[in-house]
């Protein structure tokens, strides 16, 4: 039972009798547009220096932080996006999930995906001051939740990855700001995402994301959602 591709030029592999890491708590957040030229994503390139997925493209997102289970936001997930996280998740992992997604989103790109906050004033956690010290608290309410994914076990890192989506009109500010996780973000159409350095997932993501926006699934927990793992040596696109 093979644990790991056979492809010569993956040099991005956990070491040869290195026991497989747990996956930990991650998500990722999908901004997007429609523009004169398609359907737009923001993304940027990981820094050469990262150990998980050096310069490859990727969306915006990161571990969740203990933080996050307890920020307060400015709305609530909607009811079927709940729905869906708790099929694999607590309602407070779920929330927490979703409140990694805008946070890191904001600290990797300057993007708020937020509302006035309600309590103004009220103290926050430390890593999410910046984030409240704008004025506005996080929009879970915007969110989608679109797909589940977990790195395989050959990889040196692992992360058991929530992807959530979010229109462009929902952010509460425009200018992208880089804080040097993230290089070169920008706003790019999907076909030309798909002809960069990307992770197997992101690709995959890719092509579900615009079939998203122009045909959205029933908003609906007892519609199913994609599950990316990796079983028995073989890559496996199934649901949940």
């Amino acid at each position: 039972m093979a644990d790991r591709p056979h492809d010569p030029n993956d040099t991005h592999l956990r070491p040869e009798g290195q026991k497989a890491l747990k996956p930990r708590d991650a998500a990722t957040l999908v901004l997007w547009r429609k523009s004169a030229h398609g359907v737009e994503v923001v993304m940027g390139e990981r820094h050469g220096k990262h150990a998980f997925m050096p310069n490859r493209w990727v969306f915006p997102g990161g571990r969740v932080d203990p933080t996050d289970w307890r920020v307060r936001g400015a709305s609530e997930l909607k009811q079927h996006v709940g729905g869906h996280l708790t099929k694999a998740a607590s309602a407070a992992r779920a929330r927490a999930l979703a409140a990694a997604a805008i946070r890191e989103t904001f600290e990797e790109t300057g993007l708020i995906l937020g509302k006035p906050d309600p309590e103004p004033g009220r103290s926050v956690p430390r890593n999410w001051a910046g984030f409240f010290d704008t004025g506005f608290a996080p929009d879970f309410e915007a969110l989608d939740f679109v797909a589940r994914a977990v790195t395989p076990p050959y990889r040196p890192r692992r992360f058991n990855a929530r992807f959530f989506m979010a229109d462009a009109d929902r952010l509460a500010n425009e200018v992208i700001e880089s804080d040097g996780e993230l290089l070169d973000i920008h706003w790019v159409t999907i076909d030309k995402a798909l002809t960069l350095e990307i992770p197997r997932i992101t690709g995959v993501m890719l092509k579900f994301v615009e079939e998203f926006v122009e045909s959205p699934p029933p908003a609906s927990a007892a519609h199913k959602l994609p599950l990316y793992k990796y079983v028995r040596g073989k890559h496996m696109d199934t649901f949940e």
